[in-house]
C-alpha cells in the first residue's frame, strides 16, 4: 500500500526542520554548518524540476527563517530562486549519473550561499565578508555528500521515487 505524497511531503519538511535544528546544529566545520534546508530546495529542483523546486524551496525556506534572526522571507526568496534555477538546470539531463546530483548539489548550495549574502545585503544585513568564502565552501561541500540521501528523501515525499532498471547487454 503506497502512503499519500500529500502526507509525505510535510512528514519530509518536518524531518528536514529537525535534523538542520538539532543534529546539523551542531556538526560545524571551521565555525560553519550544513544547510539541510537549502539542500531540500536543490533536492526537489533536483527531482522534480523548475516549478516544484521552487515551491519546496519557498516552504523549506519559510520554516527554516522561523529560526534565523534574519529578515522573515529571506531563506524562502534565495530557497525559491535556488530550487527554481537548479530544476531548469536539471531540464535538459536526459540520463544522468550518480555524482551528476552531487555536483548539482555542492553547485546550488554555493550558489544558494552567496545569493543569500548578497540579498541579505541588499536588504540591510552585514553578511558579505571575508568568512563568506568559508561558509559557500562548507556548505556545498557537506551538502554534496548529503545529496544522495537527501534527493532520495525529497523523490520519496514528492511521491516520484525513480524505478532504476538495470541495462541490458547491448543496450546503450
Amino acid at each position: 500500500m503506497r502512503s499519500d505524497p500529500r502526507l509525505r511531503l510535510p512528514i519530509m519538511l518536518i524531518v528536514a526542520l529537525l535534523v538542520q535544528t538539532t543534529v546539523l546544529a551542531r556538526m560545524r566545520v571551521w565555525g560553519v554548518m550544513p544547510d539541510f534546508m537549502l539542500l531540500v530546495a536543490v533536492a526537489g529542483g533536483i527531482t522534480a524540476g523548475p516549478t516544484r523546486g521552487a515551491a519546496l524551496g519557498f516552504a523549506s525556506g519559510m520554516l527554516i527563517d522561523l529560526f534565523l534572526p534574519t529578515p522573515l522571507g529571506l531563506s524562502a526568496l534565495v530557497f525559491t530562486l535556488v530550487g527554481y534555477g537548479v530544476g531548469v538546470a536539471n531540464t535538459g539531463v536526459l540520463r544522468s549519473a550518480w555524482y551528476i546530483s552531487v555536483l548539482t548539489a555542492a553547485a546550488g548550495s554555493t550558489a544558494g550561499v552567496v545569493l543569500y549574502a548578497v540579498v541579505g545585503s541588499v536588504l540591510g544585513e552585514r553578511m558579505i565578508d571575508g568568512h563568506l568564502a568559508t561558509i559557500a565552501l562548507v556548505v556545498g561541500v557537506s551538502n554534496a555528500v548529503l545529496a544522495p540521501v537527501a534527493v532520495r528523501f525529497v523523490a520519496w515525499s514528492l511521491g516520484s521515487e525513480r524505478r532504476r532498471r538495470p541495462l541490458k547487454a547491448g543496450a546503450t
